[in-house]
């Protein structure tokens, strides 16, 4: 056998493919530049509050939770890509957010909880109330749980004699341009909780607050329902994205 062919008979792969193979990390452990990403996070956001984190990171933080040894950052950029902001992350269906890669379900678990929270937090602060003493709580209220839902819903505030609030209910869903609302199922509730005055509330998905035509007719039929049954109504709040209108300011009522 020549030299040259027994050389050629002697290479071998520089690495054995069966030693590449990447092994997963053992359970427990978290790679320690993830862990140290994680602790700064909570440092800062413990020390500066939310307004020291962007939108990723504090997006980032609800992740921790529901994906406890992965780097969650390309998920919070991902999400942030496809719903704009952290409030429109947070108010996304989940059918909607399930359709981002490496969304599961305790991923959406995970933001419907903050959700809820927020929503309660708010709400905690206009229930049992006296609302006019307390309008920009009232307002803070509608904007956590409606500027940026992604179709239309309208909501009833009903208040005692004393104007407080006793009850707060969703009275239809609609679709992105309009939610059916009955006047007749609004003054049955209303004479259900012994109410003596109304505050209408409906977001406007497109971010404009202006009312649409349907919007004045069906207010002005609910007042005439009210006036009819002895009950004030207040007011008609149109929530949009980075405002909101007011039918009384607005001279509509």
């Amino acid at each position: 056998m020549s030299r040259a062919s027994a050389f050629n008979e002697a290479q071998r792969p520089l690495f054995d493919p069966d030693e590449a193979v990447v092994q997963p990390l053992p359970q427990g452990r978290l790679p320690s530049y993830i862990a140290d990403h994680r602790r700064r996070l909570r440092e800062r956001f413990m020390s500066g509050g939310p307004d020291a984190l962007p939108d990723y990171e504090m997006l980032e933080l609800v992740l921790f939770r529901a994906i406890p040894r992965r780097d969650v950052k390309p998920l919070a950029r991902a999400l942030l890509d496809e719903f704009g902001d952290f409030n429109h992350v947070l108010s996304a269906a989940p059918e909607r957010l399930a359709r981002v890669k490496g969304v599961g379900e305790a991923v959406v678990t995970e933001l419907k909880i903050v959700e809820a929270a927020a929503h309660r937090l708010a709400r905690a602060r206009v229930l049992k109330r006296h609302v006019i003493s307390s309008w920009d709580a009232v307002l803070d209220y509608c904007r956590t749980t409606m500027a940026h839902r992604e179709i239309e819903q309208f909501r009833v505030l009903y208040l005692d004699r004393k104007n407080t609030l006793i009850a707060d209910e969703e009275q239809a869903r609609g679709t992105v341009d309009h939610v059916p609302v009955y006047p007749r199922e609004i003054a049955k509730r209303a004479l259900e909780l012994n109410a003596s005055a109304l505050i209408l509330v409906h977001n406007h998905p497109s971010g404009d607050p202006t009312p649409s035509q349907a919007d004045i007719d069906m207010t002005a039929r609910i007042e005439a329902a009210c006036v009819a049954l002895g009950m004030t109504l207040h007011d008609h709040l149109i929530i949009g994205k980075s405002r909101e209108l007011s039918f009384r300011g607005e001279g509509y009522l």
